[in-house]
């Protein structure tokens, strides 16, 4: 990566940074903001590449077959999903080979992903990011909202369904 191309990366660091910070409500009290609040996204590495991909849907297939929301070379057809569950949570399988944070026993190898929590497909890092004010992992806010003190219970999490809505169909992932 040429000095160019750092600076340029570096100045867009901190336009995020910016970014972020003006849509953090000064009053956050509690992680439960509107349902897919935080701007949930993943941050994809490999030693030559660099991207953010939204989540936007509420199912993100990932791996290397085309009609996938995110298509990563070397990657298994459909490696990883990611779905965004009735409560409002970001739920990751990984179906092919990888690491992920959490430590999974028998063949569920699923986790609730939280803001930093990171997994492996083929040669590619990817990071869950949501800003903390939404990640319902966090209370009050985060850590600015005071981690490691004493805090009291946050209220229950709001009833994100819709009572209009029709129940979608499942979700069924075949292994490469």
């Amino acid at each position: 990566m040429t000095a160019d191309e750092e600076e340029k990366n570096m100045r867009g660091d901190e336009d995020a940074m910016a970014r972020d910070m003006s849509r953090r409500p000064a009053d956050a009290m509690t992680t439960h903001a509107e349902w897919g609040a935080g701007d949930p996204r993943l941050r994809v590495t490999r030693e030559d590449t660099r991207l953010e991909h939204p989540l936007a849907l509420d199912v993100t297939r990932i791996g290397s077959a085309p009609g996938n929301e995110l298509v990563l070379d070397g990657a298994d057809s459909v490696h990883a999903t990611i779905v965004h569950d009735d409560r409002d949570e970001y739920v990751l399988t990984l179906h092919g080979e990888g690491e992920m944070n959490a430590r999974s026993e028998g063949d569920d190898r699923s986790e609730i992903l939280r803001t930093g929590a990171r997994f492996t497909v083929a040669e590619w890092t990817l990071v869950f990011m949501r800003e903390e004010y939404a990640d319902h992992g966090r209370p009050y806010g985060g850590r600015e909202g005071g981690e490691l003190s004493d805090q009291p219970p946050q209220p229950e999490r709001p009833d994100y369904t819709d009572p209009d809505d029709e129940p979608g169909p499942e979700l069924e992932v075949k292994k490469a």
